[in-house]
């Protein structure tokens, strides 16, 4: 094993009794506040998540199997940490545990007291309590169900034994929604008849509306989570199933009948995309497998007796059998003779050509980050809205605008002259920097941004979705103004315009609201120029001392799991700062799993930027000669933690940074 790994064999923690739950209030318990004593006897785990995070949402997804099939032994609870001052806000919060289907108890924790309790530092972050109320296992990041069931498992065996087991319903009561036509909708795109089409994502479906944005026409979809193909019944039931689909495409007019579908989906949490025939309503998959992409995984590709052939061959991997990660909005790009799809999950674009059965990786190195320059190293995080750019005269420049919705930051995509793209940001500045602030671009602030349009005259509106505003940005100015404020998460625009082509307003999806809103464009489109500050992720800093810090990231592999070296170093690590000068070494990659680093003592404060990765395999069963049986084939994981660590420079700060990492 190379010296630069440590490696932990048990996922166990020393016996340490768990802290208390303490926060401003509870959801989903009606009205009931809870302390850790009222859990005795049950399996806890505690998911420390945020609503922004895509990640923490994958762990909803991820945990929701366990939780429905132990209920009488497991509670999860979870512990809302905000990111974002919009995510502090109680009816944010309130609204953002019903969007997500979130079935548990909610500690609404907007002073981050329990997070540092339990000393998180990354979303999403989850810890394992046992019956008698010991933490027992913590870990960060996604991917970790597997692990977190075998925990249960053997402590709900353990505890049965000793007699500290009680079983029976948990906390949880479930809220009762509203009726509504809309429900968290996403975003919309007007037909050629003038309709609007809307992917309704508290509905799981499409609905299709009038062109008043009220009057439903008909709905696209059952309205259940699922992930099924199929059309309209005899009965007017639909038997197409989505999952919170968020992007929709018009398809260009020439490709619609060789592809048989008008309109392309994101279909989210079924990490697919889907072709919608408007006139028949039948809804069919084009990408996607239904699981999600997880980076390095050998199984992204789901058709394991075929793909070797394919490999062999030379020939592209059929869409259909590629695994995505949380698809978020789609958009045809000419110059590329493409689809791209913002893929929100895994923090990149990629390229779908359905006329030549492709799709490819296009930008992005799956770390999430603010980086711009050529798609292969270009960093983004959770890069969401798409909208193609014009030039002043109002004729596409082939390029993409696209709201990278975690950096709160709007990035323009350009093609390269070959088979790749460039990045460039106009505003933002990075992954712990947001606000409302308008003016110049290069001090201009946003706040975690979902949607994106054009105007005619090439400058572009941005659905500001966590200031609840629409903010528009002049690419000839370089300035950044406001055109509207109070509106409910707007999380995409739609520009319409009057029979002779003249803008008249906006069409904005309140996604909180549940509804679409027509905003009026002052005749100048000037805006004004506001000022409502400046924020930073608020988070408690490690105290650090200058000088010399040793990083270590001990590396832990999932049960029936061991590190797999045998091609090598099997682990990475990148480490940078900001500002950059807190740093005076160590920055940059490697593939030692712990780095000396020296922090400099003219900076008072900053952030660590850490990512780790490192590879693992399932362990081999021996044959009968004690050899590994050869007809095993061991699947192999990659286990990725991204880590922004505040730290203050203080004399007698700690000289060791230690940032687990857990196998998947």
């Amino acid at each position: 094993m190379p010296q630069n790994i440590r490696v932990a064999t048990s996922p166990r923690l020393p016996r340490v009794r768990a802290s208390e739950l303490v926060g401003r209030g509870w959801l989903n318990t009606g009205g009931r506040e809870i302390a850790l004593a009222d859990l005795r006897g049950k399996v806890v785990i505690l998911d420390f998540w945020t609503f922004c995070c895509l990640n923490c949402l994958h762990v909803l997804d991820e945990l929701r199997e366990l939780e429905e099939s132990r209920r009488e032994e497991l509670v999860i609870v979870g512990v809302h940490s905000p990111k974002f001052a919009h995510e502090a806000d109680p009816d944010a919060l309130a609204a953002a545990v019903e969007r997500y289907d979130v079935r548990h108890p909610v500690l609404d924790d907007p002073e981050l007291t329990t997070w540092d309790a339990y000393t998180a530092r990354a979303w999403p972050t989850l810890v394992v309590v046992d019956p008698e109320g010991y933490v027992v296992a913590q870990m960060a990041g996604e991917g970790h169900a597997s692990a977190i069931a075998a925990i249960v498992d053997e402590l709900v065996a353990e505890h049965e034994a000793k007699g500290t087991l009680h079983r029976g319903d948990g906390p949880y009561v479930p809220p009762t929604p509203e009726p509504s036509t809309l429900r968290f909708p996403a975003e919309a795109v007007q037909l050629p008849g003038g309709n609007l089409l809307v992917a309704d994502a508290g509905h799981h479906s499409l609905a299709e509306l009038a062109p008043d944005g009220e009057t439903l026409v008909r709905r696209i979809g059952s309205g259940e989570r699922g992930f099924v193909d199929g059309g309209p019944s005899t009965d007017g039931s639909h038997a197409a199933r989505f999952s919170e689909p968020n992007g929709l495409c018009l398809v260009p007019s020439e490709l619609r009948a060789r592809l048989g579908y008008d309109v392309l989906v994101a279909d989210t949490v079924n990490h697919a995309l889907r072709g919608v025939h408007l006139d028949s309503g039948q809804v069919y998959t084009v990408a996607g497998t239904g699981r999600q992409y997880m980076v390095g995984g050998q199984e992204n590709v789901a058709a394991p007796d075929e793909a070797p052939r394919a490999h062999e061959t030379g020939d592209q991997y059929p869409p259909t059998w590629v695994n995505l990660s949380s698809p978020w909005d789609v958009a045809w790009s000419p110059d590329l003779a493409a689809f791209v799809v913002a893929m929100a999950g895994n923090h990149t674009l990629w390229m779908f050509d359905d006329e030549q059965g492709s799709l490819r990786l296009l930008a992005g190195t799956m770390n999430e980050g603010l980086e711009d320059g050529g798609g292969d190293g270009a960093w983004f995080a959770q890069p969401s809205g798409l909208a193609p750019s014009l030039d002043a005269d109002g004729r596409p420049d082939g390029g993409l605008w696209l709201a990278d919705a975690e950096t709160s930051a709007l990035r323009h995509v350009a093609p390269d002259g070959g088979s790749g793209v460039r990045v460039t940001t106009a505003v933002g500045q990075g992954l712990f920097d947001f606000g409302h602030r308008d003016g110049p671009a290069a001090q201009a602030l946003l706040q975690h941004p979902l949607g994106v349009a054009t105007l005619p005259d090439g400058s572009v509106v941005v659905a500001d979705t966590y200031n609840g505003a629409l903010r528009r940005y002049d690419p000839t100015a370089g300035e950044v103004t406001t055109l509207a404020t109070g509106l409910a998460e707007p999380s995409d625009v739609v520009v319409q315009a009057d029979a002779d082509g003249g803008t008249v307003h906006l069409l904005v999806v309140e996604s909180a609201a549940h509804r679409l809103t027509r905003v009026a464009l002052p005749a100048d489109l000037a805006g004004e120029v506001l000022d409502g500050g400046a924020h930073r992720v608020a988070r408690t800093a490690t105290d650090v001392a200058p000088g010399e810090l040793l990083l270590d990231v001990p590396f832990t592999p999932a049960p029936g799991q061991k590190l797999d070296d045998r091609f090598g170093p099997s682990t990475e690590l990148q480490v940078s700062a900001t500002p950059p000068e807190l740093l005076l070494d160590g920055a940059g990659g490697g593939t030692a799993l712990s780095r000396d680093l020296r922090i400099n003592p003219e900076v008072p404060e900053g952030v660590l930027h850490v990512t780790a990765k490192a590879a693992s395999c399932d362990e081999v069963p021996l044959g009968p000669d004690g050899e590994p049986d050869p007809d095993v084939f061991p699947a192999c994981h990659l286990a990725q933690q991204d880590w922004g660590v505040p730290v203050r420079v203080v004399p007698d700060g700690g000289a060791t940074l230690t940032l687990p990492l857990r196998g998947a």
